[in-house]
């Protein structure tokens, strides 16, 4: 590691401990390579020298921080992303959630809203949305306002279409959809049982008892030891034998989360948590 890097380094960790300190906000946990980058890009494009420079403003400008405090999270999605986790979803869990009465679903970590408009679209086509409520959350405010208006660019159209194909879908995308000028907005009967919620994984406790959770790219963000402790709080939000469902590149891993999920697909890694009893004896 050459001094420059060393350095960066460094100042990066300070940032992130000042950030704490002064508004209560922890990035402490999330993975060193992916938040470093977040930073510099931060300092090259507010024209600034370095990280300590970012640092200042920061703390010393409270609209300064709120402006940015967004750009610390990840909003890569779009409608059906990895049409095969939904296929899946739509052939090997929906059957068991047809058992249920009711159903709460979770969705955490949501960004601007495509995947959870996504598993409404699904839920619709397999008769259990009338009886769903799905909570959607994120840390990022301006993320949450976009996904409650359900207002996409058309640029987007082509490859939501072929997700949803790809994805099993049974009808045609466009008839979830009102095309406005450059725009889509998601039908209201799609938006009906969602709701919208400010939560921090790292910070807050259990949101909803829920059958079903869904984290899908968020964990790849964070390090070892804050994945275990969000992995804590979705079994404690999750019914017993309910599902965790991760992004394609997710795993969890360790005795602590053995001893609480059993891993029932690799490929869309797909997990279901054990029964309180089990886990306990397990523990």
């Amino acid at each position: 590691m050459n001094n420059a890097t060393e350095s960066e380094d460094i100042e990066a960790k300070l940032l992130l401990e000042a950030i704490f300190l002064k508004y209560g906000t922890d990035f402490r946990g999330y993975s060193r390579l992916s938040v470093k980058r977040q930073i510099l890009k931060m300092v090259s494009d507010n024209g600034l020298k370095n990280i300590s420079e970012l640092q200042h403003k920061m703390i010393w400008d409270g609209d300064f921080f709120e402006k940015l405090l967004p750009k610390f999270s990840i909003n890569v999605t779009e409608h059906f992303r990895d049409p095969s986790f939904y296929k899946y979803f739509r052939e090997d869990i929906v059957p068991v959630l047809k058992t249920y009465p009711s159903l709460k679903i979770w969705h955490a970590g949501c960004a601007t809203g495509q995947e959870v408009y996504s598993m409404a679209i699904l839920l619709e086509e397999e008769n259990l949305y009338g009886k769903t409520r799905i909570y959607a959350t994120d840390i990022n405010g301006k993320a949450l306002d976009i996904a409650k208006e359900g207002v996409y660019q058309n640029k987007e159209l082509s490859q939501c279409s072929k997700n949803y194909v790809k994805a099993g879908g049974k009808k045609t995308f466009s008839e979830y959809i009102a095309v406005q000028d450059q725009n889509f907005v998601m039908d209201k009967r799609i938006k009906n049982n969602i709701f919208f919620f400010d939560h921090n994984l790292v910070a807050d406790q259990t949101f909803v008892e829920a059958h079903v959770i869904l984290c899908r790219n968020v964990l790849i963000y964070f390090d070892e030891d804050l994945t275990r402790r969000v992995v804590k709080l979705f079994y404690d939000s999750l019914h017993n034998q309910g599902f965790l469902c991760l992004g394609s590149r997710e795993r969890i891993m360790g005795s602590a989360t053995r001893d609480k999920f059993n891993l029932i697909d690799m490929n869309e890694k797909v997990y279901r948590r054990y029964p309180s009893a089990l886990a306990n004896r397990a523990g």
